[in-house]
């Protein structure tokens, strides 16, 4: 069965987020453009351009940190056959031994593009909304 454009990008991005939890950074390099852009909490309000920000987070050694993302009220808004914004609220479940059980949520705009057939993850904006450690 055929996925449709939407249904294609919620699955790429759950993907994404996914690469993100887990620190593969060679899924999130195919996943994204080399020249990705994002406005996020830790780029201090400035944008960040290509992927080595990105890379120094998702290639460090394991904190001994469960993550796990889920995606909330997802939407996709289609700009014509070539381009996509996916936005939702991001609830991030983590666990550590140092610090217990914790969630906090961000609410994410991702911006995909289809070159030569294959979708791209180009832009994001990621704005934290709130966390509770849980006991």
């Amino acid at each position: 069965m055929d996925l449709t454009p939407e249904d294609e990008l919620l699955v790429l991005n759950e993907r994404l987020l996914e690469s993100i939890d887990t620190n593969d950074y060679e899924t999130y390099t195919e996943l994204c453009d080399v020249n990705l852009s994002a406005f996020e909490p830790e780029a201090m309000g400035q944008l960040v351009e290509g992927l080595p920000f990105h890379a120094f987070y998702l290639m460090r050694e394991g904190s001994g940190t469960a993550k796990q993302s889920t995606i909330c009220s997802p939407r996709v808004r289609m700009l014509g056959d070539d381009a996509a914004v996916v936005t939702f609220v991001r609830l991030v479940q983590t666990q550590s031994p140092a610090t217990g059980d914790a969630v906090s949520s961000c609410e994410e705009t991702r911006v995909w593009h289809k070159v030569n057939g294959q979708w791209k993850h180009v832009h994001f904006h990621r704005s934290f909304a709130g966390s509770v450690e849980l006991g």
